[in-house]
């Protein structure tokens, strides 16, 4: 694959068995059984109880210059927006950049404290990276889950490069990073074991 000016880089925490979230994912615990409370403690105790430890990683995940997700990823709410949700990070979300939100339902963008704001896009993943593109400016974009969205964009071949983040667990069901994607060829970039996880990083070669 070649590689666009300003990256699109995949952004996933997985299980060792390649599940990204659990069954059971409700808005009490939006990460199912995830191994932990359901809050990402499972798969995501890296981020949470080791962050120190993992810092670099999630200085690279915040470097981007726009973010897409999917709107499992935004949130519980499904059909029509019926209430204002405004995602699961309080009124000051982490991202600080411009997101787009895939979604089959129309909504006005949603600015938020902290220089983020929630565009929701209605017409498909390509349009949503033009979007992101738009805002990013030549910067980097990253797709940030689920692993559905990331699975539409590495079908689609827009994916330049895939950041895992591989916990020391097994869920056996749920999310699965891959699902419906046609074979790919990586090539291996970096790659560091931490004390609750393995980070690697792949470039997405077709």
């Amino acid at each position: 694959m070649t590689t666009r000016s300003g990256r699109v880089i995949a952004d996933q925490t997985i299980s060792a068995d390649g599940y990204s979230a659990g069954l059971k994912q409700t808005e009490e615990r939006p990460f199912g059984d995830d191994g932990g409370d359901g809050w990402g403690r499972g798969l995501h105790a890296w981020m949470f109880d080791a962050a120190e430890e993992n810092q670099a990683e999630l200085d690279l995940s915040n470097a981007a210059s726009a973010v897409i997700m999917g709107r499992n990823m935004f949130g519980p709410v499904r059909g029509e927006w019926d209430r204002q949700w405004n995602g699961w990070w309080g009124e000051d979300p982490p991202f600080h950049k411009p997101v787009f939100v895939l979604t089959h339902h129309a909504r006005e963008p949603q600015p938020m404290a902290g220089d983020t704001t929630f565009h929701f896009v209605t017409d498909g993943i390509e349009s949503a990276l033009a979007q992101a593109r738009t805002a990013a400016g030549g910067g980097d974009i990253l797709i940030h889950g689920g692993a559905t969205t990331i699975n539409q964009y590495l079908a689609a071949g827009l994916v330049d490069e895939l950041r895992l983040h591989i916990a020391p667990i097994t869920l056996g069901a749920g999310v699965r990073l891959f699902d419906g994607v046609p074979a790919l060829t990586l090539e291996q970039v970096t790659a560091r074991a931490a004390s609750t996880v393995l980070h690697v990083t792949y470039r997405v070669l077709s």
